[in-house]
Formats: C-alpha cells, structure tokens, sequence
C-alpha cells in the first residue's frame, strides 16, 4: 500500500515538531509495511526521516512523485494549499482521506474564545478579516467536499468536531454518514506505558501544563482565577507564553517558562497531587488525554467535548467555566487516581483504526476492479 499524505507543515530532521501528530501517525503506518510519501507544504528541499521521504510542492511537481499512490491524505486542509492541490491533481487519485482536527472548518469567532487583550489577533480588524476569511474557505469547501464525496472519506477526531462540520461546513450529513469516521488522536507511547506515582513526593497540589499560555482557549485565566480564591493550595503553571507579563500572578502560582518533553512531563506530573486542565473549546485536547490516560487525578472543564473525549476515565472531575467563584477544596478532596489504565487513546484503539480503513479501502477498490 501506498500512501500520499498532505502537511501544511511537517517535522525535519534537524529538531523541527511542526504537526507532529501527522509524523506520529507515519511512523507507525511505515511500521505496519506500508509505504508513505509526503508533501510538506512548507518545504524549499526534500528531506528524509524516520524512513518517510519527504517533498516540497515544488519537486513533487518536477519529478512527478504521483504514480500509483492508493490512497491521498488531507491533513487539516487548508485553502491556500490543500485545496489548490487537490483542484489541480484530485483526478490522479481514487481514493481521498480528509482529517479533521480543529479550525480548518470551523467559523473561529462562533467556537473559540474572545483573544487576550495582549494578543495581536484581540484587534478588532484582525477579528473582522478572519470572519470574512472564515466564510470564504467554508463556502469553498462546502462546494468541493460535496463534489468528491463519491470517493472521499471524512476522519473526525472527535464527535463534537464531527458535530461543528456538519454545523458550519452545513453538508447534508445524509450524504457523508457512510463515509464519517470519528477517529480520536492517539497519545505519546510512554503515557500508555508510565502509570501515576501517588506514593512519589508532592511539591504541587495542581499542575497545569500548556505550550501556549498565550490562547485564551486554554484558559490560564481561570487557573489564574482558581489560584487566586484558594491561597492554601499551591498551583504550577508551565509552558511559554506572555500572559503573566501583562496580569498579575497569585503568590501561591509558580510559572515555569519552558516547554517540557514528554518524560519531564511524567517527572512534574508525578511531583504533583491533581492535574488541573481547563479548556473553553478543543477539538480532542490531546496534551488533557495523555495526562488523564497517565492516571493522575484530573480537573478540566464541563464543556461538551471534555464530556465526550473523557467519557470513562474515572480519574477526571469537571469545573464551570464561567463560574465567579470556584472552590476547589471539594474536588481536591474527592480526586482520585486510575487504578486502570484507560486504553483509549492508545495507538492501537486509534492509528489501529486507521489503518483498518485503509485496508477496507483498499479491498473495496480491488473488488470494484
């Protein structure tokens, strides 16, 4: 089997991690025997790594890197790239596979959260053009999803990001629902394999974890909020951003101004008592489901998607956004660890389903030939 798949951006080898939930899934594809070319839209040269060779648009053009390829694959699609290739090239494939992970086909200013004061996009220009932008790609897309339907296949990380499509791409779901898969991300290996160390010395009664502090959605305001009406507890805050430089920082939070690797997140994990992970809106929140999968007790928010992407993990609590006032003391008490492991956002309950719909597409091209 032979796969094409489409990056806006894409990791490379000297360290770069841009989308590496698409090279996570590459990889164990390229273990599974199948062979996988891709197309970094970013990309001035070819590249190799892990095994996967690696174009930019330019070369894919020059050396004609499109022969027998049985499946494409749309990460994310976007219209100043995905779209433009696929108008130029969909007749070269008969079969297309489009993931869905978040903004690309949601209207941003109806899903996500108002922008920090301090943030360039909390202009209202910036606020105006994106509105407009958002309707323009979702008229777009609504043409040309409908027009490859009869050989496309539609992967949602999520029912809730399912749910937003039908509602903003406003695609009759009838005409896909044989064709809509709901496929969750799938974690980093070490926390399916590292289990929670209640036992471990505590130096944090809640730890919250971002990359970016600086997008509202992952509001380090209401942990801000939460710090502030609970001065007997002692918060950590770690990731990068500039929120702290422009609002004022409890006594009782410690910020720590750095991004951590996958096994410093399980060493301040496992220093902490209680994980507290706050969103206003995610497609899945794979960073919140790693580290409930991990075990450690776990607050986040009472939002539909958190609902959902947590159903079944009993080491999960939930808090209201919007409430003025939240005690955190009666969750605190009654948190709890997994005596389990929850396997599912493991690999093989996620990718594994992914590359069962590969092979099912597979067969049912061989047996139309």
């Amino acid at each position: 089997m032979k796969l094409l798949v489409l990056a806006t951006d894409y990791p490379k080898p000297d360290g770069y991690v841009a989308s590496y939930f698409i090279h996570t899934r590459n990889k164990m594809y390229y273990e599974n025997e199948i062979e996988v070319s891709v197309i970094n839209f970013k990309a001035t040269k070819d590249y190799i790594i892990d095994g996967i060779n690696v174009y930019s648009l330019k070369n894919y053009k020059r050396k004609r890197i499109y022969e027998n390829f049985d499946i494409l694959i749309s990460h994310a699609p976007n219209v100043r790239n995905h779209y433009i290739f696929l108008k130029k090239y969909h007749k070269r494939f008969k079969n297309i596979i489009f993931f869905f992970h978040g903004h690309e086909v949601l209207q941003s200013s109806k899903v996500y959260p108002k922008p920090y004061f301090y943030s360039k996009k909390g202009s209202q220009l910036w606020h105006i053009i994106n509105d407009l932008y958002d309707r323009f790609k979702l008229m777009i897309w609504r043409k040309y999803f409908v027009k490859l339907a009869y050989k496309s296949q539609f992967v949602f990380v999520s029912e809730w990001m399912h749910n937003m499509f039908i509602k903003f791409v406003r695609i009759d779901p009838d005409l896909i629902k044989k064709r809509t898969h709901i496929i969750y991300n799938c974690i980093g290996k070490i926390f399916e394999i590292e289990k929670y160390d209640k036992n471990s010395q505590k130096e944090f009664d809640f730890i919250t974890i971002r990359n970016i502090l600086d997008k509202s959605k992952y509001g380090i305001d209401i942990v801000t909020r939460i710090a502030e009406m609970n001065p007997r507890f002692t918060f950590v805050v770690v990731g990068k951003g500039n929120f702290f430089k422009y609002n004022n920082k409890p006594k009782n939070l410690i910020f720590i101004d750095r991004h951590l690797t996958h096994e410093e997140i399980i060493e301040y994990l496992n220093r902490s008592k209680c994980a507290l992970m706050p969103t206003r809106a995610d497609a899945q929140g794979v960073m919140a489901c790693e580290i409930a999968t991990f075990g450690i007790p776990i607050i986040t928010s009472n939002i539909a998607v958190c609902r959902e992407v947590f159903d079944g993990f009993e080491n999960v609590q939930y808090i209201d956004n919007e409430s003025v006032e939240i005690n955190i003391e009666p969750l605190f008490k009654k948190r709890k660890e997994s005596k389990h492991k929850n396997t599912k956002y493991f690999a093989e309950n996620t990718i594994g389903k992914e590359l069962e719909l590969f092979h099912k597409i597979l067969d049912n091209s061989n047996t139309k030939k």
